[in-house]
């Protein structure tokens, strides 16, 4: 068993300058957002600089990105509040205790669903539901901080609610504050719209300049930050400020275990983990195609599972891989986990010796900073493209977002996750079959309500385009005698199941009763391009002993076939093998 990592043992010498310079960037970078996104959680600053350290070393054992960075997110963070607030107060030790709790059961979760060889949970998810979440979930996050930017206490159980408390609290709004965070607002909107571009007229390079303005929320703090200590705004106006941070690095042990909060937290822990898997599998899918690397889903698993193991271990919350933060680290030059690394060593030493720099950040910036972040999160582009091509995946995606912002963030992913696979349902349920015929002077068929097509006299030929299943396979039967009445003349019916890969026993008793009842009524029923799979499990049913003789390896022996026979009624052996080699069955 290769104990060390692929990355390690092939590792480069000319990769270390790119590595060197990514990971000082990150920990720009992630010093101002491991504070936010601690302050959205609802915890001690502390731990989301804490949640930057051994959890990026975890993910980049057993990771198998180069380039995703892990750490604290917004979405991540919020639903950690989401979970937490109604069982203790926020900020208490209880409090604390619960995010490292809710961070070891994630990891455990991930860990198990690692070693099952579960990746494919990936694909749970659709792009529609995820999307809606995560911009219900923008949404949820900017109107929660804007209590910061005013100063103001108004909280709220839903964005509504909080709308209507920010309204009664705007009497009392601190101006001081408000400028502060107003200010950095600003800035920080510029910066991520027109920075880059202004860098790249002034004579910068592309690359260069997109990393400076990735860095805006860093100047903002650190002006900010140097302003409230020159003027001693936070004892002169009121302005709330982070206040001690407290110096050292993470004591390392084994969060509290309570039954009676594992059974509260398994469901958060279980949604934390399916949402932040698939945010970063999508980022680090993204990023590795751009330089021919893959992926592997289960490594992911292992490596996120990691992670918050070792968040909680290290006096941390839940963490996931970032999009921005990735996407910086891949353009400041990472070739290998080691960026990661890095940036993690760089964070143990602002840990270990410059903490007290942060006592006069005003919560206000932070809750700019998150709002310019989460803003960028919501995703209209998807939800116009959905109602264009798909409207009930459109719908799905309004659902979930609205089920965030008006129900709380589980609550709005339980819906979407419903409604996703309700329409999966519903669609299979409702399968296309279509009647078909021949493509003149060919051996393809197409429907004949939409191809000029040659049919069969005295054959209803029907295409199967769905799995046959206990949902469906009530439609085929109405479908089939609707088609009869029709047709009046028939005297078979060809179902192709060229489409269906799999028979449920409800939908085998229906074929077999379809069966029969057609043959008392002097209609033989065929099949054609059934596949080997489906064929394994038919031949040695009742129904495929019936069957014998009238199963074609193509839709045309079947035409040619049907054409032969001109009265199944007076020829009893015409459903026999005998005579008509083209019957024999071949799996497909």
């Amino acid at each position: 068993m290769k104990i060390l990592p692929e990355w390690i043992r092939g590792y480069r010498k000319p990769w270390l300058a790119g590595d060197m310079v990514a990971g000082a960037i990150v920990t720009v970078m992630l010093i101002p957002q491991s504070l936010a996104y601690a302050l959205l959680a609802g915890l001690p600053p502390q731990m989301g600089l804490y949640a930057s350290i051994l959890p990026i070393v975890a993910y980049a054992w057993l990771g198998s990105s180069m380039t995703l960075a892990v750490g604290p997110v917004a979405v991540a963070s919020l639903m950690t509040a989401s979970a937490l607030q109604p069982l203790a107060t926020a900020g208490s030790p209880e409090y604390v205790a619960l995010a490292m709790l809710l961070a070891l059961l994630s990891g455990g979760m991930l860990l198990v669903f690692g070693a099952l060889r579960l990746g494919f949970l990936a694909h749970f998810l659709s792009h529609p539901v995820i999307s809606g979440f995560i911009s219900g979930s923008a949404i949820l996050i900017a109107v929660g901080q804007l209590r910061h930017l005013l100063g103001v206490k108004a909280g709220g159980t839903h964005a509504l609610d909080s709308l209507v408390n920010l309204a009664h609290a705007l009497p009392h709004t601190n101006l001081t504050t408000l400028a502060l965070g107003g200010g950095s607002l600003l800035f920080l909107w510029v910066a991520r719209r027109f920075l880059a571009q202004w860098l790249i007229r002034a004579g910068l390079g592309d690359k260069a300049a997109e990393l400076i303005a990735k860095l805006a929320p860093m100047l903002a703090v650190l002006v900010s930050t140097a302003l409230v200590a020159w003027l001693q705004l936070d004892r002169s106006a009121g302005v709330s400020v982070v206040g001690p941070v407290p110096q050292g690095l993470p004591a390392i042990g084994m969060p509290a275990i309570d039954v009676g909060m594992v059974s509260q937290l398994w469901l958060p822990a279980l949604l934390i983990s399916l949402v932040g898997f698939v945010e970063s599998v999508s980022v680090a899918q993204s990023l590795a195609l751009r330089r021919q690397q893959r992926i592997q889903p289960n490594h992911e698993l292992l490596g996120l599972g990691a992670a918050n193991v070792a968040s909680a271990l290290s006096g941390g919350f839940p963490v996931t891989g970032g999009f921005a933060r990735s996407v910086v680290n891949f353009a400041a030059g990472a070739n290998t986990p080691l960026a990661g690394v890095i940036a993690a060593a760089l964070m143990a030493v602002v840990l270990a010796g410059f903490t007290g720099l942060f006592h006069d950040l005003p919560h206000a910036v932070l809750a700019a900073t998150i709002i310019v972040a989460v803003v960028s999160l919501i995703d209209l582009q998807t939800l116009r493209e959905a109602w264009r091509y798909d409207k009930a995946d459109a719908l799905a995606l309004i659902a979930t977002a609205g089920g965030v912002i008006g129900f709380g963030v589980e609550a709005g992913i339980l819906v979407g996750v419903a409604l996703s696979l309700g329409t999966l349902v519903w669609r299979s349920s409702h399968p296309h079959i279509a009647v078909i015929g021949r493509v003149p002077g060919t051996q393809h068929f197409r429907n004949v309500a939409r191809h000029a097509v040659q049919t069969q006299p005295g054959l209803a030929a029907l295409r199967v385009d769905e799995n046959l299943f206990f949902a469906n396979a009530g439609v085929l039967q109405d479908t089939v005698e609707a088609q009869l009445a029709q047709q009046p003349d028939a005297r078979h019916v060809l179902l192709v199941f060229s489409a269906v890969n799999q028979v449920d026993v409800t939908a085998l008793g229906v074929l077999s009763e379809m069966e029969r009842s057609l043959r008392q009524r002097g209609v033989g029923l065929l099949l054609a391009e059934v596949k080997g799979p489906v064929w394994d499990r038919l031949r040695n049913t009742e129904l495929g002993q019936r069957m014998a003789g009238r199963v074609f390896l193509s839709t045309h022996e079947a035409f040619d076939w049907a054409g032969e026979v001109h009265d199944l009624r007076e020829d009893a052996t015409a459903a026999s093998p005998e005579g008509h080699p083209a019957r024999a069955h071949g799996a497909l």
